[in-house]
């Protein structure tokens, strides 16, 4: 779980030289940002219309993704969803157990997991420097988690993906765009920015 060097974020800012001390970090960072997962999944709008609300969950997953690195960040979400599935109140508006685990959200908590992966494997190779780049991932990442919130919204509820007068993308895709659009590009700041921070301090 540990890294041998500065490829993200995390890993530039105090990197511990005895590998029990790393690992000890890693576990720190892991748990750190799966609250902070569910610190932002208190952050919410019930629509009334659809199971799904609209939460600050997804600003937290990108960030995860893009300051952890793949490993890191995808066990994070994984750390989150388990905590929710034991009964902690973690899920958005103080939701918590395993029926709120596996519901019809569960693609959402699950494309969390790929999005952090699929982000954090971007920034280790250094897509995390540029504001471009990053953006890049961090739409690349509400795509994937659109893609496996919706899938499973359709079978949960057994609607269809996209046709119909009630289908999965109307539930769970079109009314969250622009508050996702808003929170991919403030994550989508926050790496370049810490970047550009310590590459002037080291001048």
């Amino acid at each position: 779980m540990t890294t041998t060097s500065s490829s993200v974020l995390v890993d530039a800012v105090g990197i511990q030289s005895l590998r029990s001390r790393a690992i000890s970090r890693d576990v720190i960072l892991v748990v750190g940002f799966a609250l902070f997962t569910a610190l932002a999944a208190q952050i919410t709008i019930g629509l009334g219309f659809t199971p799904v609300p609209i939460t600050g969950q997804t600003f937290a997953v990108l960030v995860s993704g893009s300051v952890l690195g793949w490993r890191r960040g995808a066990l994070s979400q994984g750390v989150y969803w388990g905590m929710g599935l034991v009964g902690l109140p973690f899920y958005s508006g103080g939701d918590g157990g395993w029926s709120a685990g596996t519901g019809s959200t569960m693609g959402y908590l699950v494309g969390f997991i790929a999005a952090a992966a699929l982000i954090g494997y971007l920034s280790e190779r250094r897509g995390d420097r540029n504001y471009a780049s990053s953006f890049s991932a961090m739409a690349m990442g509400t795509v994937v988690i659109y893609a496996f919130g919706a899938g499973w919204l359709a079978h949960n509820l057994q609607i269809p993906i996209a046709t119909g007068d009630v289908n999965a993308i109307g539930y769970g895709v079109t009314p969250f765009l622009i508050g996702d659009l808003l929170k991919m590009l403030v994550a989508g700041a926050v790496a370049p920015v810490a970047w550009a921070v310590l590459d002037r301090e080291k001048k």
